[in-house]
C-alpha cells in the first residue's frame, strides 16, 4: 500500500499498524489520509488470497493502474479492475534509478499545491502518463544499480562476476510476474462481482461493529 502526504508521526503510526489492515485502515480513514493498493497484479509483494482483493475493494479508495516497472498487461489489469470498482488510478515510476525518475507519473490539471493535487485526485480528475515496465527497463535498472555500488563500495569488485547473473535473476523476476498477473487477472475477472464487505470474512466483525 501507498499512503501519501504523511508527516513523521503518521510514518510512526503506520508502522506500528502495518500487520494489521483493519487497525490500519481506520487510522487511515480517521487522519483522512490519501491511500492506494500498488502492485495490485504482481507476485512481487507476497503471496495472494481471493480475501486479500475483497479486502482492496472494500477498503481502500485508490489503485495503482500503472507502475513503471510492471508488465503492461499487469497495468492494465489494474487499469480495468480499478475502472469496474470505481477506484481512483493513480501511476508512479517505482523507479531506484535517476533514470527513470518521473517517466510514469500522476497529473491533476489545474493543481497548484499539494492539497490542491489531493482534492483533484479524491474527486477523479487525475490523469494516468508516462510509460510502462519492461524486461530490459528493469535489467538495465538493476546494472545501473550494481555499478553504482562498485563504484561507492569498491570492496564489492571482488563480486562482480556475479553481476553476469542479472539477466538471468531479472528475467526469472518477470516470469514471474508475468504467471501471476495471468493468474489473478483470471481469477478475479472470473469471479462473482457482487461487492464484499469485511462481514463476508469475519462473521464476528459485523456484531463486533454493533456493538
Amino acid at each position: 500500500m501507498g499512503v501519501y502526504a504523511i508527516t513523521e508521526r503518521d510514518h510512526m503510526e503506520i508502522q506500528r499498524r502495518r500487520n494489521d489492515f483493519l487497525a490500519l485502515v481506520m487510522y487511515l480513514t480517521e487522519r483522512k489520509l490519501f491511500f492506494s493498493a500498488n502492485h495490485v497484479f504482481s507476485g512481487l509483494t507476497g503471496r495472494r488470497k481471493v480475501e486479500d482483493f475483497h479486502w482492496f475493494e472494500s477498503y481502500v479508495p485508490a489503485f495503482e493502474t500503472r507502475n513503471g516497472q510492471m508488465w503492461p498487461q499487469a497495468n492494465e489489469s489494474a487499469a480495468r479492475l480499478a475502472a469496474r470498482l470505481g477506484k481512483i488510478a493513480i501511476a508512479g515510476s517505482d523507479s531506484h534509478t535517476i533514470a527513470g525518475v518521473g517517466h510514469t507519473y500522476t497529473e491533476v490539471p489545474g493543481a497548484r499545491t499539494v492539497d490542491e493535487f489531493f482534492a483533484g485526485l479524491r474527486r477523479g480528475c487525475g490523469r494516468i502518463h508516462g510509460a510502462h515496465g519492461g524486461y530490459g527497463k528493469l535489467t538495465a535498472d538493476v546494472l545501473s544499480i550494481v555499478r553504482s555500488l562498485f563504484k561507492n563500495k569498491p570492496w564489492t569488485l571482488a563480486l562482480s562476476p556475479f553481476a553476469l547473473l542479472v539477466p538471468a535473476f531479472t528475467a526469472g523476476h518477470w516470469l514471474n510476474e508475468i504467471r501471476s498477473c495471468r493468474r489473478w487477472s483470471f481469477e478475479i475477472e472470473r469471479s462473482d462481482k457482487r461487492k464484499r464487505m469485511l462481514w463476508d470474512l469475519d462473521s464476528n466483525f459485523e456484531a463486533n461493529w454493533a456493538s
